[in-house]
C-alpha cells in the first residue's frame, strides 16, 4: 500500500504532509539582518504563493556548531526570535529555528511555529524531550553519522511525550573526511513510519569542514538530490536560500540562489505529480 505520511498543521492555513502537495522549508543558514530575512521570506513566500507549495520560513538565530570560533553564529537568542516574530507577523509566514540548549526551548517555543533538533544533536534525550514536551511541531534532522533505521529512537522519544506532530529530516550521511553523501533509501526507510519525511538539499552537498576554518559544499548538485529526494517520496524541501549565496556569513557553498528557486519547485512539482506521495 502506498505510504502516506501524517497531515500536520504548522499554522492556520499552512498544512504539510498527508496527501497534500510538497512543502518548503527555506531561507538563509542564520540571520544576517532583519531586514535580509524579511525580504527573502517575502520573495520565497511569493513564489511559493504561486505554485501552490505551502512554505517554512527558517533562519538560524544562534549556529553554535560552526567549525571556527571565529565564524558568525547570528544575532543571538533574543535579536534572533525578534527577527523571527517580526518574519512571521510582516511576511504572514510560519516560522523555523533550531534549539542547542534546554535552557533555550521554552522562549524558544514563544514564537517558532516548528522547533528544530540539529543533526549534531539528535540522539540528545533532554534536548528533544523539553522540545516534544512544548507541543510544537518539531523537526529533527537526522545526524550524520546515523543510519536512516536509528532515527527511529529520537522519533520514539518524542513521541514518548504524547507530541506527535513530528517530521524527520535526511541531510545525508559522512562519507570519509569532509564529505557527504545522499542515501536516497534513508526517504522511504523513514516514510514507514508514518510522518513526513523532508530531503534536505543543501546540507546533502555540504562537505563539512572542507575548508578549515569553514565547511565547503557543491551547490550545483542541489537540484540534484531535491529531485532525487522527491522522486522516492519525499514530503518537503530544506533548502538555504540566499540572494547572494557568494557573501552568505553562513553556509554559502552549498545556498541556493533565490533567482533558482522558482524553476526547481516548479520541476519538483511536476514529480512529485508523476509518483504520488508514496515515491517510486
Amino acid at each position: 500500500m502506498p505510504i502516506v505520511s501524517k497531515e500536520i498543521e504548522i499554522a492556520p492555513k499552512v498544512k504539510v504532509g498527508g496527501k497534500g502537495p510538497f512543502f518548503l522549508v527555506a531561507g538563509p543558514c542564520v540571520i544576517e539582518s532583519e531586514e535580509h530575512s524579511l525580504r527573502l521570506a517575502r520573495e520565497i513566500g511569493r513564489t511559493c504563493a504561486v505554485l501552490g507549495v505551502p512554505f517554512i520560513f527558517k533562519a538560524s538565530f544562534d549556529k553554535a556548531n560552526r567549525s571556527s570560533g571565529g565564524s558568525f553564529r547570528g544575532p543571538g537568542l533574543e535579536e534572533g526570535l525578534a527577527v523571527l516574530r517580526t518574519v512571521k507577523k510582516e511576511a504572514g509566514v510560519p516560522v523555523l529555528s533550531d534549539v542547542h540548549e534546554v535552557c533555550q526551548v521554552e522562549r524558544a517555543a514563544e514564537v517558532l511555529d516548528v522547533i528544530q533538533i540539529p543533526a549534531l544533536l539528535c540522539r540528545q534525550t533532554d534536548l528533544l524531550l523539553e522540545v516534544a514536551r512544548t507541543m510544537k511541531p518539531v523537526n529533527i534532522k537526522k545526524g550524520q553519522f546515523l543510519s536512516p533505521q536509528e532515527m527511529r529512537n529520537a522519533l520514539d522519544k518524542v513521541l514518548s511525550t504524547g507530541n506527535d506532530k513530528v517530521m524527520l529530516t535526511e541531510r545525508g550521511t559522512v562519507f570519509g573526511y569532509n564529505n557527504l553523501v545522499f542515501d536516497v533509501r534513508s526517504i522511504p526507510i523513514m516514510k514507514r513510519w508514518g510522518y513526513p519525511v523532508i530531503i534536505d538539499a543543501s546540507h546533502s552537498v555540504q562537505r563539512p569542514g572542507g575548508e578549515g576554518l569553514s565547511s565547503g559544499g557543491d551547490a550545483e548538485f542541489i537540484p540534484h538530490v531535491a529531485r532525487a529526494g522527491m522522486a522516492v517520496g519525499a514530503d518537503g524541501l530544506f533548502l538555504e536560500v540566499h540572494d547572494h549565496p557568494g557573501a552568505a556569513l553562513s553556509d554559502k557553498n552549498n545556498s541556493l540562489i533565490i533567482n533558482k528557486l522558482q524553476e526547481l519547485l516548479a520541476g519538483l512539482g511536476r514529480i512529485r505529480e508523476a509518483v504520488g506521495t508514496a515515491g517510486g
